[in-house]
């Protein structure tokens, strides 16, 4: 194994680091995850390329620029990368693709946190300490809404008053744009059906998604302006009714950051069941014959498939279906009742197959007689920005 002309990826959070350094054929990789950052038990955990790991600990509380010295220095100094691609949540309406990151975009991105207020700044502190590590290294954004910038108007636009679309920037974007784009070419890679083709990617894990992606251009998606919009999620409410924050401030006399954090952080399964946000404490619980574990799960299958059903309203063509996410790659059950809801489409699934799909495992479960192809398709986020960093500075 070996890390030629490797490319950095990076995904700051506002108290983590996400990195993998990936060689130029993206066979090869060292990744590792900075967390804590801020407080004193900041610590790195870092996979070597042969497969070892180790734990660091980082003084002083160390923040993205402690953390990033550390990484590049005692962890990767070996292997200098060729450049740096930057996962950034937010790209508004501005940046429809990857882009070379200048003075002028990344006070863009700050200017962004309006929208993404707990990752764009974040997002930027990565940049800005690689800038101070390696000012002559190039850097790369690469925005969870580019992808879905392909939407027509008629799926992006809210029904409200046109000056907040257009003197607010007030619209659908969606997030997790990398993952639909890495999951939907690879299916189309990997089934026999000629072209043009049409998924509906199902990205299911604590964070929800569902896009429907045709020959690789995102049509419509179910995250919105902000993440909360959509599926229901691990602790996220996802589709509710709008007046939800009056009604909650009448009666209960909530905040509008009270309300924030009850719908960002406190509903989806987790409120739902009152027990857990993991779908592997649930099912325990289910069978266990918990009520509320149960419904919980129910409920998440149903919201899922009906998402899932409506988006193909969006697609031309409708190849078939690919889960992706902590609960889409492992949760053989949960893909099985998603599926269950989908009886007017005529899906199919293989039983076998379907349970043998787990843990980083890859291939489709539908039976042949299947009218939609169902796939398993273990997400890579990492690869997909390297790919996009190495095409847009010509490596």
């Amino acid at each position: 194994m070996s890390l030629i002309n490797p490319t950095l990826v990076l995904n700051c959070g506002s108290s983590s680091i996400k990195y993998a350094l990936i060689s130029e054929d993206g066979e090869s990789r060292i990744e590792g995850l900075a967390e804590a950052l801020g407080n004193t038990d900041a610590r790195i955990k870092h996979k070597n390329l042969d497969g070892s790991k180790i734990e660091i600990n980082i003084p002083n509380s160390g923040a993205h620029t402690e953390a990033l010295q550390i990484i590049l220095g005692e962890l990767i100094s070996e292997y200098k990368p060729v450049a740096v691609g930057h996962r950034v949540v937010h790209g508004g309406d501005k940046f429809k693709s990857a882009t070379v990151i200048t003075d002028e975009v990344l006070a863009t991105i700050e200017e962004l946190a309006s929208l993404a207020p707990l990752h764009n700044p974040a997002n930027a502190a990565g940049i800005r300490a690689i800038n101070a590590i390696y000012p002559d290294l190039p850097q790369v954004a690469i925005f969870d809404t580019a992808f879905h910038q392909s939407m027509p108007a008629h799926a992006y636009r809210y029904a409200i008053p046109k000056e907040l679309y257009t003197e607010h920037q007030i619209r659908r974007y969606g997030f997790h744009g990398s993952s639909h784009a890495y999951v939907s070419n690879r299916a189309s890679t990997l089934t026999d059906k000629p072209a043009p083709h049409g998924w509906v990617v199902a990205h299911l894990g604590n964070g929800c998604s569902a896009t429907a992606v045709y020959e690789g251009k995102s049509l419509d998606t179910s995250m919105g302006i902000t993440p909360l919009e959509g599926l229901m999620m691990g602790t996220r409410s996802g589709d509710l009714d709008p007046s939800m924050h009056i009604h909650l401030h009448r009666t209960l006399g909530l905040s509008i950051e009270e309300i924030d954090t009850l719908l960002n952080k406190k509903s989806g399964l987790l409120g739902v069941s009152g027990i857990s946000n993991d779908m592997r404490n649930l099912e325990t619980a289910a069978k266990e014959g918990n009520a509320d574990a149960i419904l919980a799960l129910e409920m998440f299958a149903y919201r899922t498939a009906k998402y899932i059903l409506g988006l193909t309203a969006a697609l031309p063509t409708f190849t078939g279906i690919a889960f992706t996410g902590g609960v889409g790659e492992n949760g053989a059950d949960m893909r099985a009742s998603i599926v269950s809801h989908l009886k007017h489409l005529g899906a199919k699934i293989d039983a076998d197959k379907n349970q043998a799909l787990f843990r980083g495992a890859e291939g489709s479960f539908h039976t042949a007689d299947s009218s939609i192809e169902l796939w398993v398709i273990p997400t890579d986020e990492e690869f997909q920005i390297a790919f996009e960093t190495k095409a847009v500075l010509g490596l």
